[in-house]
């Protein structure tokens, strides 16, 4: 394993994007539609419909999480708990970069700066993981989808499909919807401060934004 205080060369030659964005911005749908299109572009997701059949044991992990730990979380699952099966989905899209053909595009959903981030938010503000998972080989560049809370409190059904990893309070209403996320964006846009970071505006559909993507890839 890498020292946590070395950078891990490994998967350095191979160049990546970042697909990131707040809960309800739409990153599987344009994940689904860049992947599926003509561009040639391969994705990469931690999400159930996204990742393929022989990693089908990092989709059963995360049903894990939200079937299991998050209902528990602070009575029979303590914070540093959560955020160390997170890091399996971290150490995964790792190991996929190392993998991939050079010559192939690669576009990864989120990465590791999300999951950090909903780990300080969960209260795991300083871990040892965090050390390591930032000398993982970083981006070309981040494409980050600025969708409001406002915006995504609709998509999410007005708070009916949220889970705790993505509001404050016991119970998610709008007022800790809104709270959450905007800290969200805040410290995601914290973890990606070293990486060119390209801000992509709220796209009246997945359709538009998949090409809003890709027109920035393309550069």
């Amino acid at each position: 394993m890498t020292s946590p205080d070395v950078p891990d060369p490994a998967g350095a030659d191979r160049p990546f994007f970042v697909l990131l964005g707040p809960d309800g911005a739409g990153k599987s749908s344009v994940m689904s539609a860049v992947g599926a299109g003509p561009s040639g572009w391969r994705t990469l997701s931690t999400d159930g419909g996204l990742v393929r059949p022989e990693h089908a044991l990092i989709d059963r992990l995360r049903r894990g999480v939200f079937e299991d730990v998050l209902p528990g979380l602070g009575s029979a699952y303590s914070p540093e708990f959560l955020a160390s099966l997170l890091q399996t989905a971290v150490v995964h899209l790792r190991d996929e970069i190392r993998r991939q053909d050079p010559q192939v595009p690669l576009l990864i959903d989120s990465y590791y700066y999300k999951i950090l981030a909903k780990c300080r938010l969960a209260g795991v503000d300083e871990n040892p993981m965090y050390a390591w998972w930032r000398s993982f080989p970083q981006p070309r560049a981040v494409v980050y989808l600025d969708v409001s809370p406002a915006s995504a409190w609709q998509r999410l059904g007005r708070g009916a499909r949220l889970n705790p990893l993505e509001h404050f309070g016991r119970l998610p209403d709008w007022s800790g919807f809104e709270s959450y996320q905007k800290s969200l964006r805040k410290l995601m846009l914290e973890e990606v401060r070293h990486v060119p970071v390209a801000m992509i505006d709220e796209q009246p559909s997945a359709e538009r934004t998949a090409d809003a993507v890709l027109e920035v890839l393309a550069r």
